[in-house]
């Protein structure tokens, strides 16, 4: 566990850093824009880029182009140098055709993901940005597969830094729009330049992050080169190994698009109740699993790829045990504490600006009910690398579609039976109820695929995280009705009283229990932190 721990330091430390500028870059483009009809707009402009490349790349690529660039490595003569050379130059062409193509289709994937009438004056602004983001398909896609690459390398420090570097540019642009702009979030009164300020902003974003991690994978001795001998470069295998997972991220798309479209409806039925603030609140939502998650991910999904290779699959369940338990020794305490505390933080965040205090709680009110999700979802992840490593992308699709299918289902239940208003808080519920039942499949699938995943010892870990975590939840709820009572309704000082009380006090009283009950991946932990100030 301590080299898994030492490597997911590394990339926590550069997505900690990553993730709390994209928070700031987050609290200001609340304040820029708001969290009504202007926010929406820009919220379903800002989601298709990415889920055309969930389509056409990042699905694959932990599941599919990782395992096939490690095997490259171990089996070609040149140590797969050639083969990284054809990816990235199919990749690169590819994508900035997929760009172009996604320009001129703009008005046809913003009717496909939201809910409203075409000539409209928030369709009409949504279409404006997606044409100036859509350009950063290319960039994006691109930047990916040099992460990629270095990943496989055990260079885990640019993809985990390079985000920042993004979020800075789009901070300065949300600064230099908040100065300019006229109507902010008066989504009547924004003009052309401005939208084009917004969108190329973020497109500017993209670029500079892909230019660091190019940079990055020349330092590691990567030659480009430009390779167009498709027959070597194994799309046939990838296409069969890939078919799988571009199922399974076809349907995660499709409930996508259900709930854009769901959540833009109650935005335009409830003002400020719509697409930005179940955006906002799944955003904080995945800040630990983007942290803690996705770094143990990225540690542990090559070296599970090599043990299968090698037929160790005793080094797989330690490898899939160990991670499980030290993203759950985070999980828990955070999950609960969203529970408790999400009204204070949105308020602290998203509180001022264009967006009310008012709005913020509701967005507080949403994160609440994703809390619940933390915990399953993140468990859901980590399953799926076991089925990745052996080079199983099948599996994954059918419960993938299972997942979704149940979280469509109870989405148009929530949206058809709540009140507009409590709609987008019931997306999040159905969110939460089908990754519970869908890591409780995905275990099970999984478990008989390695011969067992030591459900027992997993299981027995997590009772003790949560017994753990409830002083935790006690302080954070005592926090909460102890200000209100005496300060009255949640405002950005009762937020910060409450967090520094709530949060503060509660975090470091788990990290106390946990250690004194001798939870292992909290201990180390500790340990690891203690050393380090004591250096």
């Amino acid at each position: 566990m301590s080299r898994m721990l030492r490597a997911s330091a590394i990339m926590a430390a550069g997505t900690m850093v990553s993730r709390v500028t994209g928070f700031v870059r987050t609290i200001i483009l609340a304040a820029a824009i708001g969290t009504g009809l202007m926010g929406d707009a820009y919220q379903a402009a800002y989601t298709i880029p990415y889920s055309i490349l969930d389509l056409l790349i990042l699905g694959v690529l932990s599941s599919v182009v990782v395992p096939m660039i490690v095997r490259a490595q171990q089996q070609d003569p040149d140590g797969g140098r050639a083969y990284e050379q054809r990816l990235l130059t199919i990749s690169t062409v590819a994508l900035t055709v997929v760009a172009v193509l996604a320009v001129l289709a703009a008005p046809l994937l913003i009717d496909l993901y939201t809910n409203w009438r075409p000539g409209s004056r928030e369709f009409d602004v949504a279409v404006s940005l997606a044409r100036f983001i859509l350009p950063q398909l290319a960039f994006f896609g691109v930047g990916a597969i040099a992460g990629a690459i270095l990943n496989t390398r055990d260079r885990f420090a640019a993809p985990m830094w390079a985000p920042v570097l993004n979020n800075l540019v789009v901070i300065g642009v949300l600064l230099a729009y908040i100065v300019v702009s006229t109507g902010r979030g008066d989504i009547s009164k924004v003009t052309t330049s401005e939208l084009a300020l917004l969108g190329l902003g973020t497109t500017a974003g993209i670029v500079a992050q892909a230019l660091v991690l190019i940079v990055a994978l020349k330092r590691a001795g990567f030659s480009f080169r430009l390779r167009f001998d498709v027959r070597n470069a194994r799309l046939g295998e990838m296409g069969r190994a890939g078919i799988w997972t571009i199922g399974y991220v076809v349907v995660t798309q499709l409930g996508l698009v259900l709930t854009t479209n769901l959540a833009t409806a109650a935005g335009a039925a409830v003002k400020d109740h719509g697409l930005t603030p179940y955006n906002f609140a799944f955003q904080l939502f995945q800040l630990p699993y983007g942290i803690i998650g996705v770094s143990v991910i990225t540690a542990m999904l090559p070296r599970m790829s090599r043990a299968v290779g090698e037929g160790r699959l005793d080094d797989v369940r330690s490898e899939f045990g160990s991670g499980v338990r030290l993203v759950a020794s985070v999980m828990v305490p955070i999950s609960l504490l969203l529970m408790v505390l999400g009204p204070a933080i949105t308020v602290l965040i998203f509180g001022h600006g264009a967006s009310a205090p008012e709005n913020a709680v509701y967005i507080g009110n949403v994160l609440q009910v994703f809390g619940l999700a933390l915990v399953p979802f993140s468990i859901f992840q980590l399953l799926l690398r076991v089925f990745y490593s052996f080079g199983d992308t099948r599996t994954p699709v059918f419960v993938g579609a299972g997942t979704t299918a149940v979280n469509a289902v109870l989405m148009l239940v929530a949206y058809y039976t709540l009140p507009a208003a409590y709609v987008v808080m019931g997306l999040a519920f159905a969110y939460a109820v089908a990754y519970a039942l869908g890591a409780i499949v995905a275990w099970t699938l999984a478990s008989r695929r390695v011969q067992g995943l030591g459900g027992w010892t997993v299981g027995s870990a997590l009772t003790r995280m949560y017994i753990a975590a409830l002083p935790t939840a006690v302080v954070a709820l005592g926090a909460v009705w102890g200000v209100q009572e005496l300060f009255g309704a949640l405002s950005l000082i009762n937020s910060l009283i409450i967090l520094a009380v709530g949060g503060g006090l509660g975090g470091a009283l788990y990290l106390l229990v946990a250690h004194r009950m001798r939870i292992p991946e909290v201990t180390s932990i500790v340990g690891m932190v203690a050393g380090r100030v004591g250096r």
